[in-house]
């Protein structure tokens, strides 16, 4: 009889969109010149509340596949396409690595510029 490796799935694992979020977070901030995350706010459209208001960080999850946006706040002097590419980077790698879901696109959004650490939130 031939032997296979044991790769049988003995049950399912799902991962929420808030850890996949943590994870993002975190790899994001460890990122030299982020100051912080920023919330999304309200849509153009007269008023019209974005269910992700207050979040800093959306997630498009589809068949194991993730794009992910995110706001950030950067730090005075930080080179905007250097650690923008650097914040895609690291959240691609680190989402792919700790959960094993593709991540297609990590969108980034400069909201701000922060002078000093205190006024960073």
């Amino acid at each position: 009889m031939e032997q296979r490796p044991y790769k049988e799935a003995i049950g399912s694992l799902k991962i929420s969109e808030d850890v996949l979020a943590t994870i993002a977070k975190f790899a994001a901030t460890e990122v030299e010149g982020v100051a912080s995350l920023a919330p999304f706010s309200t849509t153009p459209i007269k008023g019209l509340v974005n269910p992700s208001k207050g979040k800093s960080i959306r997630i498009e999850l589809n068949d194991d596949i993730a794009v992910i946006d995110l706001n950030v706040n950067l730090k005075f002097g930080a080179k905007v396409p250097q650690v923008a590419e650097a914040i895609q980077s690291s959240v691609k790698e680190s989402v792919q690595n700790m959960t094993g879901i593709t991540v297609s696109k990590v969108n980034v959004v400069v909201t701000g510029i922060v002078f000093d650490e205190s006024s960073a939130e």
